[in-house]
């Protein structure tokens, strides 16, 4: 049976402790930049599937505001279910992601080659405010 996406998150980081929880941190919906093409050295996709059984293969990818050109794309993930009460939780990271454009981007979750999730990522360029002039 196919599993269910129940979340994916985009975030600065994920840690998981030693009893199995993951801990997310610097959840965002978007970014905001000083300048394009922008750089971010990490980015995390915390991706959820549950009430499935089998193996399958995930595929996370981000896509350009033009809708076509994509900017990155992770490495296939399996995802094992031995049940539907069980879940996975898959961790990718991004690294030296580069975002040339301002605008929507998309995230996209494929699970065996079909889209199973897509969302928004919004990019907007908010230029540095000049350094406040000295009184006299």
């Amino acid at each position: 049976m196919i599993p269910d996406l129940q979340a994916s998150l985009l975030c600065d980081d994920v840690r998981q402790e030693r009893n199995g929880k993951f801990i997310l941190i610097g959840i965002f919906e978007g970014l905001v930049v000083a300048q394009l093409p922008a750089a971010f050295y990490r980015i995390c996709l915390v991706n959820r599937w549950c009430c499935g059984e089998g193996t399958f293969a995930q595929r996370s990818r981000i896509i350009a505001p033009d809708g076509q050109t994509v900017v990155c794309e992770g490495q296939q993930v399996p995802i094992t279910l031995s049940g539907q009460e069980q879940n996975a939780t898959s961790v990718e990271v991004f690294v030296n992601l580069r975002l040339a454009a301002e605008g929507t981007h998309w995230v996209e979750v494929l699970l065996d080659q079909q889209l199973r999730m897509r969302y928004p990522l919004h990019v907007r360029l908010v230029p540095p405010k000049p350094p406040a002039q000295e009184r006299e």
